[in-house]
């Protein structure tokens, strides 16, 4: 059985799909790309399809990711073709290796996140980030199932600041020119209960009064495991294609047939 593992994304009016609705949209994607599924057993059978740690409803991302197991062996690249052709634009199949390591859930410890604050000008998001990085903890409120929940939404955040508006994600049109746009970079680490943007939002409203006139556009710009030394976050596939990457280069080339 062949393990593929798959990076997409969610762009545009995409980034409003539900987890579930990917779901249903991947599924019928397999079917009309006639990819040979490995199906679980018993009464009713699914695709064997592994999901790992979606965006939440609402946010856009650059680094989704999941894997499939396979009856038959397929070239990982083609298959990205086939899949990506059979999903709808903004849900986009960009990258495909084949499983030969394990643990892929194991290295998404941290998300690098972008949060654009329409109408909140450069200094004012500064000041805001200087004080919730100064703080110590700042305690936020969050309705679960059990009610209302109060947790620390500073010590899983690495690093919060400002970066250069060329460096930020997507292009300069679609943000408003004629008001202030500021931009926010945050890198956090995956803990429980789980810290969302959203959370660091409020953790900013609350240690500087920071409130956008509109919600913040969120994009998740890429997930993997935090490098403790220099913050970053490194590429959970990396391993993998370093080791399709061994492979080849250990085979032994074919053997040259001898003319008659």
């Amino acid at each position: 059985m062949q393990r593929i593992r798959l990076r997409y994304t969610k762009r545009g009016r995409l980034r409003f799909t539900s987890h579930r609705d990917f779901q249903r949209a991947f599924e019928r994607a397999l079917r009309r790309a006639e990819v040979p599924m490995a199906y679980s057993a018993g009464f009713t059978p699914h695709p064997k399809v592994s999901y790992a740690n979606a965006a939440p409803t609402g946010t856009g991302s650059e680094a989704e990711y999941l894997e499939i197991a396979l009856t038959a062996p397929r070239d990982p690249e083609q298959l990205r073709v086939l899949l990506d052709e059979s999903l709808p634009t903004g849900l986009d199949i960009v990258e495909a290796v084949e499983a030969r390591t394990s643990g892929l859930a194991d290295r998404l410890t941290a998300s690098v996140w972008e949060l654009r604050l329409d109408g909140v000008s450069q200094e004012e998001a500064r000041r805001a980030a200087d004080l919730f990085n100064a703080a110590e903890t700042v305690e936020v409120q969050r309705l679960a199932k059990n009610g209302v929940r109060t947790f620390d939404a500073r010590s899983a955040v690495v690093s919060l600041e400002i970066p250069d508006l060329t460096e930020t994600h997507g292009s300069q049109a679609d943000r408003p020119t004629d008001q202030p746009c500021a931009i926010l970079r945050l890198v956090v680490r995956h803990v429980t209960p789980a810290v969302r943007p959203d959370d660091v939002l409020s953790g900013l409203r609350a240690v500087a009064d920071l409130a956008p006139p509109v919600p913040a556009a969120v994009t998740r710009l890429a997930q993997g495991l935090l490098d403790e030394e220099t913050g970053t976050v490194t590429d959970p596939l990396a391993p993998d294609r370093e080791a399709a990457e061994a492979r080849s280069t250990a085979e032994p080339p074919a053997a040259a047939t001898a003319p008659a």
